[in-house]
Parts: structure tokens; sequence; C-alpha cells
């Protein structure tokens, strides 16, 4: 049995893919790596299959229709036969000695029969453009190098989980009930989000493993795209509320952590709703707070009077100012969009 599988969502990524792929390949035989066609217009299925002929014990080339980056997530998840998963997006890449160090940490864990709910690494900012990376590293929030739960973690405000610094047991994903929807971006959220409850043994390791890309024009974390696509923003944010009720997740600190991940979610979307300026999307924003009011009070009252849920509702356009620029800053600091 492979050790961790590693799906790559693909889509129209003839220019890059190639880059991620020989990345993963340092795993060796320890790795699957699943090659997710989601129905691409160029030659990413021909790319594929050229990698499965040329390594076919390790690569999987998944052809299937369009159904957007948490359809292809979901595909790859359901092909998977590795002890662990991870999501490898097709313009990003890992770096391979650290690679080499996690698997060597998980063949340890399945040579001493001791499993895993996630193992955590730490991801790069790779700006286009930005000569200091920034790497969000977890070294201050929990233990290093040791089995530890929720009691022992220290997550600041600004500290989150993404997609990119998990590796999740598969058993474990395929158990919560995850069911990214089609057509949707932004689903990394809930990929992340929503196994947590399940969660209870962890493990970090402070390597600088993954490194996401930012810089493309279209790309889905641009703010400008997320604006555009703000409905679907919204329809994962509801879904955070709706798939976990966090007043039954007991862990204090795990509950803890949880709320201020929706927060921040919440928040952004408030505010690229308030930043796009017009009355359409303001409605947008009072309305996603009214279907978090109805749809579960305890964690509206959590949200609502938390610090940006007090910003976030300050009257007139000196609140709009107030809100647009601690969110300016708040993007400034930990240096996404």
């Amino acid at each position: 049995m492979k050790l961790l599988s590693i799906a790559i969502p693909c889509y129209n990524s003839q220019d890059y893919m190639r880059h991620a792929i020989e990345t993963l390949l340092a795993g060796g035989e320890d790795v699957e790596i699943l090659v997710v066609n989601d129905g691409s217009k160029d030659k990413t299925a021909d790319i594929a299959a050229e990698y499965q002929q040329k390594y076919p014990t390790i690569v999987h080339a998944i052809n299937k229709e369009n159904g957007g980056h948490g359809d292809a997530v979901m595909t790859g998840l359901k092909n998977a036969t590795g002890l662990y998963f991870k999501v490898v997006d097709s313009d990003d890449w890992v770096d391979e000695e650290s690679l080499k160090r996690v698997l060597a940490q998980l063949r340890v864990f399945t040579e001493q029969k001791e499993e895993i709910d996630m193992l955590i690494c730490n991801y790069v900012y790779d700006k286009v453009g930005v000569k200091h990376k920034h790497v969000m590293q977890y070294r201050h929030a929990v233990p290093q190098n040791r089995v530890f739960d929720w009691n022992e973690t220290r997550f600041k405000i600004g500290e989150y989980l993404l997609m990119h610094s998990v590796i999740y047991r598969t058993a474990l994903l395929n158990k919560c009930g995850l069911n990214l929807p089609k057509h949707t971006f932004y689903v990394d959220e809930l990929y992340v989000y929503q196994p947590l409850p399940m969660v209870k043994k962890m493990y970090y390791m402070d390597e600088d493993l993954y490194h996401y890309f930012i810089g493309r024009e279209d790309q889905s974390v641009q703010e400008n795209v997320m604006i555009r696509r703000i409905d679907q923003a919204l329809l994962v944010n509801r879904m955070l509320v709706t798939e976990v009720d966090l007043s039954k997740v007991t862990n204090k600190r795990k509950q803890a952590y949880m709320r201020r991940y929706l927060e921040i979610v919440t928040t952004v979307s408030s505010i690229l709703l308030l930043k796009s300026g017009t009355a359409e999307n303001k409605q947008k924003k009072d309305e996603l707070w009214k279907f978090i009011r109805e749809e579960n009070p305890y964690v509206y009252k959590k949200l609502r009077h938390g610090l940006m849920g007090h910003v976030l509702h300050l009257p007139g356009k000196g609140g709009r100012r107030i809100a647009l620029a601690g969110y300016k800053v708040t993007r400034k600091i930990y240096g996404f969009n």
C-alpha cells in the first residue's frame, strides 16, 4: 500500500503541471500521484498520460468531465489507495527534500502501527515579484516532532491551517462526510475545515513543504477575481456554517480555533462585498449574516460580538472605511491575495 496519495486537480494546466508532477516524483514508490484532468481543452490529458506511461506504478491519469476544483479533489480522493492524502494544485509544487522527510516520518508511523489524523507542515507564499517569500509556519502554535492533541495547541490570530499545510489520513476524509460542491472555487476552506471535528491525533514537522504560487492574473485568489466569484465564496461560507455545528465541538481549544477560522472566512467575504461598493453586494453581506443568525444562533453570537463582527457592522461610510482599512493592514501583514 502507498504511504501517500497526492491528487493534482488539473484544468488547462499544460503550462505548469509538469513542475508539480516532477517535484512529487521525488517521493518514489511511496507516493501515488493522481493527476485528475477536469475536462481540460488543452494538452493536459496528453501530459498526464505521458507521465503515467513513464511511471506506471506511481502516476495515475484520471480523465473526467469538467466539475470544478472541488469535484476534481473528490475524484482524487475516491481513487486514492494511500494511507494518507494530500492535494497539490497544478500551479504549485513541493520541496523535494522536505517531501522525502515527510514520507520517512509517515513510514515510521506505519512501522510502529500508529495512526495520526493530520500531519502539518509549513507552506510558502511564492508571490510573483516578492523577493522575500512569506512562510506560514506553526512552530509556536503546536509541538514539534511528536504526536499531540488539541489541548496542546496555541493557534493565534492569523495562524490557520490551509489545504497547503495539511496531510489527512485518507480513511478520516472518507468517514467525515466530505462532499465538495461542483463548479465552485474556494472549496479548499471546506476541505480543511469539515474534517476537523474528527481530528484528534496530530503531528507537526517544521518543513517548508508546499510552495503556493500567487501571481497569475486569472488566479482565483486575486482580489478582483474573488469579487467576480463572490457568490461561490458565499456558498462555501454558508457550508462552513451548515456542515459543522460548532456548538457540538466539545474540545474548547478545537472549537475556539474553528470559530476563528469561520470568523476570518466570513470577514473576508464581508469585506469583499463591501469593497465592491455596490448596493447589491452590501445586501448580500447583510443576508450572509442573517443566514448565520438563523442557521446557528450560537455561532452568530460568537461571530457578531467579536472584534471583526463589530467592525463589519459599523454604520455609514465611515464604518466601511474602517473595515476596509483593517483588511488592508491584515492583507499586508499576512501576504494573502
